[in-house]
């Protein structure tokens, strides 16, 4: 049984996870780095533990003051959110033999899950479809690769996710200076250069399955589609995936369940996919073992709140939900309001809010942990919270994501709020169905407040 959980994060995750704990009884402790020792998370935890300095290398990413910290607070388990050490199976580890729980999958599922090369391995095990490619160990291996599957193609990290470490290559003589990039960027960002060669889809949709598991039993939560997105990272994401035909939503989801149960899944956790928009045929991409940015619009469509289910498995529970449970009602849209400018290629934006101004009313759920007077430090992601709605119908969803950004204002930096005002206006989203390469059509303004 959990009754004091660490949460090793920070953000409107942490905000997340402490409300969903303290609803559910249990004692929360916050890991802070100095940068946010007076955020709102950091207020509304039961108790604040210092990890470190500003930059994540010496707070959030340093393991064993991380652990230190956990078990200093006398802590039963550790709930680590999304980014940072969620999916780090040293992390996992070092909990374990500390006596500490760990809110998420087995360390073996970590493991596998983690590398790239080893999901794909086992998603063909469990007979899902994946894009031709595959290792590329050294700089020859990646010519080579690139050869048998042509251009356009990926070079994609074999850790880590999240859009880094991620380059699209067009011509065979782009590749070096493209490979060089790539492994750079992998390696800052994981510690890992390695990367791995996939074909490329021009017309591709990026669907996800929702999945739940106990290691014994797994469901899914229906599709998500996460199709609009800026160098590979996510702006919108929405649930059901729209404009689908029902044979290929349900061979996704089947899919995505196959690949959970053959691997014994425990906790929330997401397959991801690559659909083609014209034919609708679908490739494994990964799965992400934590909680996933976008989960806001599955529990709106489903009434499950996916982070008390993570802690009940994490406390031993077995799935009380069936697959026949779960109805999803209406349609739901996320957008991200991050400290950017989208007209300077999206370029980070720290520094203070002087105003923060969300939407509310029914159907409205906003997710953040800025408040006027709030500061975005430098060091981190620049999400600074979610705006999600819910809808009866894909268009209602729509018309209320229009009026809810019209009601937000965000002061003292700049955000992609004008952005989302503009997909949101776009007749193609409109439409549904959109592939990856919506935002290079959208036009251009200058709004970015």
């Amino acid at each position: 049984m959990i009754r004091r959980l660490f949460i090793a994060n920070r953000g409107e995750i942490a905000l997340r996870v402490i409300r969903t704990a303290q609803r559910m009884g249990i004692t929360t402790v916050l890991g802070v780095s100095s940068a946010d020792a007076t955020s709102l998370p950091a207020l509304m935890a039961d108790e604040v533990v210092l990890l470190g300095p500003g930059p994540s290398s010496q707070s959030y990413l340093a393991i064993d003051k991380v652990v230190a910290a956990v078990c200093g607070a006398n802590c039963d388990a550790v709930h680590p959110g999304y980014g940072f050490l969620s999916e780090n199976a040293a992390f996992a580890r070092a909990l374990a033999e500390a006596g500490i729980g760990f809110v998420g999958p087995e360390i073996s599922t970590l493991e596998g899950m983690g590398d790239k090369l080893a999901a794909r391995a086992l998603a063909l095990e469990a007979g899902l479809p994946v894009l031709p490619g595959g290792e590329a160990a050294t700089r020859e291996a990646v010519h080579a690769r690139a050869a048998e599957i042509g251009y356009p193609l990926l070079l994609k990290a074999v850790a880590g996710g999240g859009g880094k470490g991620m380059r699209r290559v067009d011509r065979a003589e782009d590749l070096d200076t493209i490979l060089d990039m790539a492994q750079a960027e992998a390696q800052a960002a994981f510690g890992n250069a390695a990367v791995y060669v996939e074909r490329f889809v021009a017309k591709g949709r990026h669907v996800e399955v929702q999945l739940l598991g106990d290691g014994t039993s797994a469901i899914h939560l229906g599709t998500r589609d996460c199709s609009i997105q800026r160098r590979f990272q996510k702006l919108v994401e929405e649930a059901p995936a729209p404009a689908m035909p029902e044979a290929a939503r349900a061979g996704i989801e089947e899919a995505a369940v196959r690949l959970a149960r053959h691997i014994a899944y425990r906790g929330a956790g997401t397959a991801e996919f690559l659909v083609d928009a014209t034919d609708f045929s679908f490739y494994f991409l990964e799965l992400n073992a934590r909680i996933q940015v976008e989960h806001p619009v599955t529990e709106a469509i489903t009434g499950v709140d996916l982070v008390e289910q993570q802690i009940l498995v994490a406390s031993g529970k077995a799935l009380t939900l069936t697959q026949a449970m779960v109805r999803p009602l209406g349609h739901a849209i996320e957008v991200r309001i991050n400290a950017e400018d989208p007209e300077a290629d999206f370029r980070p934006a720290p520094g203070r809010i002087a105003r923060a101004a969300w939407p509310a009313g029914p159907g409205i759920r906003v997710d953040t942990h800025i408040s006027a007077g709030g500061e975005v430090p430098p060091f981190y992601d620049s999400l600074l919270g979610k705006l999600i709605v819910h809808g009866a119908t894909r268009e209602a969803a729509v018309s209320l994501l229009q009026s809810a950004l019209a009601n937000l204002t965000i002061e003292g930096v700049p955000t992609t709020t004008g952005l989302h005002r503009r997909i949101a206006a776009d007749p193609r989203f409109a439409a549904g169905g959109v592939d990856t390469g919506f935002l290079t059509g959208l036009p251009s303004s200058g709004d970015a407040t």
